[in-house]
């Protein structure tokens, strides 16, 4: 498969590449988990990407994108990520609730929370895993009961990524009595409410990646669920969808992170076996392999197609993948790569631990890989349940 692109997409990437030459911060943001300093220095970014019209280019312009297709929006992650610009903090936002809510929410819904959550006026969390329930979302038992025009919700989330410090959340609920798959809700619900309490996840390297959510009588109104009443578990797996499939892990983050690897290998190389040269090259090989199904994928969406099943085998490969650059990075730099970001002499180990350790959760975040194996076998091979 060879890559050709128009005359429009290389202008587009040439418009891309200098507003970010232009505006990408000379120095690192601090992190968005650490402290409320970092949060807001990030949203100040989101906000200057609004102001270039880069929030999130596929979306209408009336909803603050550009009304561009997919595979401008490839062009446009690889220039964000060739710059080096901050991670997006409203990542949950953008990648995952936006495209949901672009299929499912009201006219009044996207004209209220699409541009908002282009500016980062509006950082959002996800709410889905509860203490019985990572994976199998089927097992929530958090509870939406209905009250004339609102619902009260009740119940715990965990592991709820951004919440420490996010404006408003999406999450699944149940009606009272139901069981498994039916009888759920996605409801969004803002994060200061009357009966909402966050604690925070502290990480051993105390960064606050997630949180605990209680909820206590909860009043919401009814016009903030997404999606049909009792509808939750299919609004949610078109959700799982883009973020197992394409939106939360473009193939940009993989390739550029393949050629800090390589510079790595490079300098490293003469006193490494032939065997890490070999590891090396495989990962290239994978980033580039993930980037052009990808680019076939939404090629595929483009002509009307839809994410199906197979959005677990992208969660997969990606997730490996990740781990693998990271763990031949730590290779290559042995010990010292274990040193911490302050620690003087760290040299070109640069970010490769911290890389190392978020990779590591790879195979477990938007679903575990061994429940995508399992919706592989019976969804794509069609092998009967165990």
């Amino acid at each position: 498969m060879k890559l050709e692109f128009t005359q429009e997409q290389r202008a587009f990437r040439a418009e891309v590449r200098a507003w970010m030459e232009a505006n990408v911060p000379g120095v690192p943001l601090p992190s968005f988990d650490l402290t409320r300093e970092g949060f807001e220095a990030h949203r100040d970014w989101e906000r200057k990407l609004n102001e270039g019209r880069w929030g999130m280019v596929t979306w209408p312009e009336e909803l603050g994108g550009r009304g561009l297709d997919l595979i401008r929006w490839l062009i446009f992650e690889e220039e964000y990520y060739r710059a080096g610009a901050p991670v997006r903090v409203n990542q949950n936002g953008i990648f995952l609730l936006g495209p949901t809510m672009m299929e499912f929410g009201t006219e009044e819904q996207k004209k209220r929370f699409l541009p908002s959550m282009a500016a980062g006026d509006i950082v959002w969390a996800q709410a889905w895993s509860e203490p019985g329930a990572g994976s199998d979302l089927a097992g929530v038992r958090s509870t939406c009961t209905r009250d004339g025009d609102h619902y009260v919700l009740n119940g715990q989330k965990i592991w709820s990524s951004r919440a420490v410090f996010a404006d408003w959340a999406f999450g699944l609920f149940r009606e009272p009595g139901s069981e498994r798959h039916k009888g759920m809700s996605l409801i969004l619900f803002p994060l200061d409410a009357p009966g909402v309490t966050r604690r925070p996840i502290e990480r051993l390297d105390g960064e606050m990646v997630f949180a605990e959510i209680f909820l206590d009588n909860v009043r919401v109104p009814v016009a903030d669920r997404l999606g049909d009443e009792g509808q939750g578990w299919h609004v949610c797996m078109a959700t799982a969808g883009f973020e197992r499939g394409l939106l939360l892990r473009s193939p940009a983050r993989y390739q550029e992170a393949a050629k800090k690897l390589i510079a790595l290998y490079e300098a490293h190389k003469e006193k490494l076996p032939s065997s890490t040269g070999e590891r090396v090259a495989q990962s290239w090989m994978d980033a580039e392999a993930y980037a052009l199904a990808i680019y076939a994928m939404c090629s595929r969406l483009e002509a009307g197609g839809k994410i199906g099943p197979e959005s677990s085998t992208n969660k997969i490969f990606w997730s490996e993948l990740d781990i693998a650059l990271a763990q031949t990075a730590m290779d290559i730099l042995g010990a010292r790569g274990e040193l911490l970001p302050e620690a003087p002499g760290r040299g070109d180990a640069a970010d490769w631990l911290q890389y190392y350790i978020f990779a590591l959760a790879g195979p477990i975040y938007a679903g575990s890989n061994e429940i995508q194996r399992n919706i592989i076998a019976e969804r794509m091979l069609g092998l009967p349940r165990a």
